[in-house]
């Protein structure tokens, strides 16, 4: 019963205000990004109030790994769920994560909508490698007129659908990080799966959490060794940091 009151909960939180966003994203850029803002900002934490009150389904927030982190820098993070950059919306509250990912994303109902509107870097699936580095670059303009933007950047390349890490990706990574030239935060993140599907919610949220925490915060690399040496050290933070939450 419970889990059906859940359900019923988070439909009403997110339904006007996805009507809202399908309905201005075609005339008002001002209007879509208002609504997909207040989607990522406000029904998220109204989210996790509920899965908190009904399934004791928390968000667990490391806040003390934040400390003293450079003002602008590029995440490093493994992939379970769309909500995943809702979270590090929600984390790093006031800045603008924005993340880098395949332009299929856009299909998604709703999703499409909310990224295009808040500027995420949406690369082109088919496109050629140099229609993604011309995206790559004018996004990178964006992020270093803008101090306030986080990029992001899953390097697994999709979603883990049992909380698994996967293998990392460097092309990516390389590309994102030559064309913004920023610090690097390695981040860990899990419990999103578990929202990956309504049988999961209705099945496998009982007093679960979804937790995140910045492992580490490597300076600008200078060469391609030191971007593979990150990464390589990413992979081995991040499973290490999975293993002791689970532990």
């Amino acid at each position: 019963m419970l889990s059906i009151l859940t359900i019923i909960c988070l439909f009403s939180i997110v339904a006007f205000p996805t009507l809202m966003l399908t309905i201005c994203y075609p005339f008002s850029r001002k209007a879509s990004l208002f609504w997909s803002n207040y989607i990522t900002n406000v029904c998220a934490r109204q989210v996790f109030a509920v899965l908190g009150l009904y399934m004791g389904f928390n968000l667990d927030a490391d806040k003390k790994s934040r400390r003293n982190m450079p003002k602008q820098f590029l995440i490093l993070s493994n992939h379970q769920s769309l909500m995943d950059i809702v979270v590090y919306l929600v984390y790093f509250g006031d800045k603008k994560v924005r993340f880098v990912a395949k332009d299929s994303l856009s299909k998604v109902p709703m999703v499409g909508k909310m990224l295009k509107s808040q500027g995420h870097c949406m690369i082109p699936r088919r496109g050629s490698p140099m229609q993604a580095m011309e995206t790559l670059k004018k996004f990178g303009g964006r992020v270093r007129e803008d101090e306030q933007i986080l990029p992001l950047i899953f390097p697994e390349g999709t979603r883990s659908k049992d909380g698994r890490l996967g293998k990392f990706y460097a092309a990516g990574f390389r590309m994102v990080e030559d064309t913004v030239k920023l610090p690097v935060a390695v981040c860990a993140l899990d419990g999103g799966w578990k929202l990956s599907n309504l049988l999961r919610i209705l099945s496998n949220l009982s007093k679960g959490a979804y937790r995140v925490k910045v492992l580490k915060v490597y300076d600008i690399p200078t060469s391609k060794e030191e971007e593979k040496q990150i990464l390589a050290e990413a992979s081995d933070l991040i499973d290490s940091q999975l293993k002791a939450w689970r532990d």
